[in-house]
């Protein structure tokens, strides 16, 4: 549980974003980096397709044919592959990181990311796939991976910029308390001003508990802001980030219960789609 991980599958602007973060946790966190390219097994033509009236020789002659066809490519996506990785290479060692490694692996995207989560300190992944239009729909796999990953998961979109302020959604429940903990105890936003968001009615008991949080943090020399604030979680958290020019926000990941996911679930995708800064999701 040790390295830093870049997932992309195609060098866009959304997968340079990527490197870019993941060069700079890297470098915050003096981790080793690592960019991540998943070859996902593509579907083969169907041997029953090629039966009826053709004869058995010209069956076999096409089935050959499909069958080089298939090999010449896997070969081309795979040097696509390589070729994109150097690229990502390259810009990560511009942007100062001279050892980062790069892996091509062949399989299932949740399979193959779950086999690497004992090495995974922090995983990178941009929120728009390859084939996605709107700038702020989910990428087709990252809802499946944010769900079934157990690492931290830095959400990247739009520009890269070193955050300057990060915000931490705060509701006192024991999922953000660790939350808390875990930024408390990371190098990775060391000197960067933190404001502690919680929504909800401005009462002694909520004020007490964002201020023990605040006091964890300022322990470990964060410069923190408490804010309390009442509204919709979504709105108001967009609302805080603009108003206050925070940089990333630092929130918990979906619950494991149906009942929690159903609640918290839908704020963390509706979030996710919405937010035009980096989400660092925690469990």
């Amino acid at each position: 549980m040790s390295k830093v991980i870049a997932c992309i599958d195609t060098f866009n602007h959304t997968a340079e974003t990527v490197c870019d973060y993941a060069a700079w946790s890297s470098q915050q966190m003096q981790a080793p980096l690592v960019i991540l390219h998943i070859l996902e097994k593509a579907d083969k033509p169907a041997k029953a397709n090629l039966s009826g009236n053709i004869g058995l020789g010209t069956r076999e002659h096409l089935l050959d044919e499909l069958s080089q066809l298939d090999e010449q490519r896997s070969k081309i996506i795979k040097e696509q592959g390589r070729l994109m990785l150097q690229d990502a290479k390259q810009r990560v060692t511009d942007a100062g990181i001279n050892t980062a490694e790069t892996l091509q692996l062949h399989g299932d995207l949740i399979e193959s990311l779950s086999d690497q989560e004992g090495d995974i300190r922090l995983l990178v992944m941009g929120r728009e796939g390859s084939h996605e239009n709107s700038a702020s729909h989910i990428g087709t796999h990252l809802e499946s991976v944010i769900r079934t990953m157990h690492r931290p998961m830095l959400i990247t979109m739009g520009d890269f910029r070193v955050p300057e302020r990060f915000l931490i959604a705060y509701d006192g429940s024991a999922t953000t308390k660790k939350v808390v903990d875990m930024v408390a105890s990371s190098p990775l936003f060391k000197g960067i001003p933190c404001t502690l968001l919680t929504i909800g009615a401005d009462t002694n008991t909520l004020r007490e508990e964002l201020k023990a949080a605040a006091s964890k943090l300022e322990k470990a020399g964060f410069d923190v802001t408490q804010e309390i604030r009442a509204g919709d979680v979504d709105k108001v958290i967009n609302a805080t980030v603009k108003e206050l020019n925070i940089d990333l926000l630092v929130m918990g990941a979906y619950g494991h219960s149906r009942i929690r996911q159903f609640l918290v679930g839908s704020t963390t995708t509706k979030l996710l789609q919405n937010s035009q800064i980096p989400v660092l999701l925690l469990r």
